[in-house]
């Protein structure tokens, strides 16, 4: 059974910066698509970023252009999202998702029900 678990959120100043992290288990990593969602209070959860399954394709929502990167790591089984440049509308509970369902290799999925795994969150918060 896949497994997913997060980690590196806090508490953070605007303008900071903090890494999240997203290992994975019980499957083979690298063939699947990765993406990270987040999910404020009071609100629906939105997509943040997209890696393709082969690692050469990312997509991100426009909010975080420029000031988020996601990455893996394939020999450690985890996957990142570097988020710089933090603004209190950042601010959320942060969940990484794996896709195992057939796509090209380039796909990047942006929709949350495109994920067939999800981790527990972890929770970001960036004070002004």
């Amino acid at each position: 059974q896949v497994q997913l678990v997060e980690s590196g959120g806090g508490l953070v100043q605007a303008g900071g910066s903090l890494r999240l992290s997203c290992a994975v288990s019980g499957s083979t990593f690298s063939g699947y698509g990765m993406g990270w969602f987040r999910q404020a209070p009071g609100k629906e959860r939105e997509f943040v970023a997209a890696l393709s399954r082969s690692g050469g394709r990312t997509a991100y929502v426009d909010s975080v252009k420029g000031r988020f990167t996601i990455s893996r790591d394939s020999a450690k089984n985890t996957m990142y999202l570097q988020m710089n440049s933090l603004k209190p509308e950042d601010t959320a509970v942060y969940y990484c998702a794996a896709r195992s369902r057939y796509s090209i290799m380039s796909y990047t999925a942006t929709r949350s029900d495109e994920y067939d795994y999800w981790g527990q969150g972890t929770q970001v918060t960036v004070s002004s």
